[in-house]
């Protein structure tokens, strides 16, 4: 059983694994809230349940009725192995697993909002993140940061807490692509939901510092407006954005790979990541980076060699990285770019992050039956 908190994001990131789970012989069973990606989630040849989840909410009575609906889930299908991910499946998906004698596998894709901001809902996550992953067959983290923070707090133990290539890339499906010729424009992209966790504001302030400098640089977002999240951006700011001309929107797609061909550059100038799958894909299609000097993009974008790295949360090193860019000149961008592809290849397959999955998984029902 896998669970998420989207059918989307069972679609768009763990697709390669759910394939490769049911060509292993496992019977594969999906659990998430339901969105417009049901159809091509069943299309996958697994089973869907669908289950209600107020995925931003604090409330601990809708968090005691998610454990609820799970334990009844679980109960009732009754499998060996559940695969959490994202903040509530990982903690009350767990829970209600251990509850109903199941196996845990637990992926830490990125700590979120409440670890960047801190406070009280940090030391609460912490708190229940350590409950529920206390008997947890293995837990996963996409960059040593994370898990070295989580077990500098005490929540893992280090003979359970593993390292894991992210959510790996298709290498095959995303191929590098020739730079996009000079006859046109210049082109920056930054692919993310609209959130300032991703530093959306700042990539829009460097487009207005660097705009008078370079009238015909084009500066793009490509994402989702996502008002369920604290951070969230609203839409009207973003067309706000787009009628003052600092930048364009493309919304949302889904197939990014001709538009990360048509970019010249990819931005993320995220707070804090896993390990961020959008940066995956452009360095497999051979582009360019430029990233914040933070747990999880750092792990991808190495400074010099594929890419630029910049200050987090920093609008003019932000733009001093972008200008770096342009100066560059299209060698040496296809040079960053030929190494990001290079270092896809040997870093990042989706078949590292299988064969790690096929193996705890093993592990996993081999101790139980024990």
């Amino acid at each position: 059983m896998i669970s998420i908190n989207a059918a989307w994001n069972v679609v768009n990131f763990r697709a390669r694994l759910v394939r490769g789970l049911v060509a292993a012989g496992y019977e594969v069973i999906a659990v998430a809230p339901p969105d417009e990606h049901v159809e091509r989630l069943r299309a996958l040849g697994i089973d869907y349940v669908p289950i209600a989840m107020d995925k931003q909410g604090v409330s601990p009575l809708r968090d005691l009725g998610l454990f609820w609906s799970y334990w009844r889930i679980l109960r009732r299908l009754g499998a060996g192995v559940f695969l959490g991910y994202t903040a509530k499946p990982n903690i009350y998906g767990s829970l209600a697993a251990r509850a109903a004698g199941m196996e845990v596998i637990n992926n830490v894709s990125g700590l979120g909002t409440a670890f960047i901001r801190g406070g009280w809902l940090r030391r609460v996550v912490e708190t229940l993140y350590r409950l529920a992953f206390r008997a947890s067959a293995t837990i996963f983290f996409q960059n040593a940061d994370d898990r070295a923070l989580f077990l500098s707090r005490r929540i893992v133990g280090p003979e359970r807490a593993r390292l894991l290539p992210g959510s790996g890339i298709d290498l095959a499906h995303f191929q590098p692509a020739p730079p996009p010729t000079g006859s046109g424009p210049f082109r920056f992209l930054l692919v993310a939901r609209m959130l300032r966790d991703k530093g959306v504001l700042e990539y829009v302030e460097a487009a207005r510092r660097l705009r008078p400098r370079w009238p015909d640089v084009r500066f793009q977002l490509l994402g989702p407006v996502d008002a369920a999240n604290r951070t969230a951006i609203s839409r009207a700011m973003v067309e706000e954005w787009v009628r003052e001309g600092s930048v364009e929107w493309l919304g949302a797609v889904d197939d990014v790979r001709p538009l990360l061909a048509a970019a010249d550059c990819v931005v993320l100038p995220s707070y804090r990541e896993g390990l961020p799958r959008t940066l995956l894909e452009a360095a497999a299609t051979a582009r360019p980076l430029i990233a914040t000097d933070v747990p999880g993009c750092r792990d991808i974008v190495r400074d010099g060699v594929n890419g630029l790295l910049c200050a987090v949360a920093d609008a003019g090193s932000l733009a001093a990285a972008m200008e770096r860019m342009l100066e560059a000149g299209p060698d040496q961008r296809a040079a960053w770019g030929a190494s990001a592809r290079a270092i896809a290849e040997a870093e990042y397959s989706d078949e590292v992050v299988l064969a790690r999955y096929l193996a705890a998984i093993e592990e996993a029902l081999q101790s139980a039956e024990r």
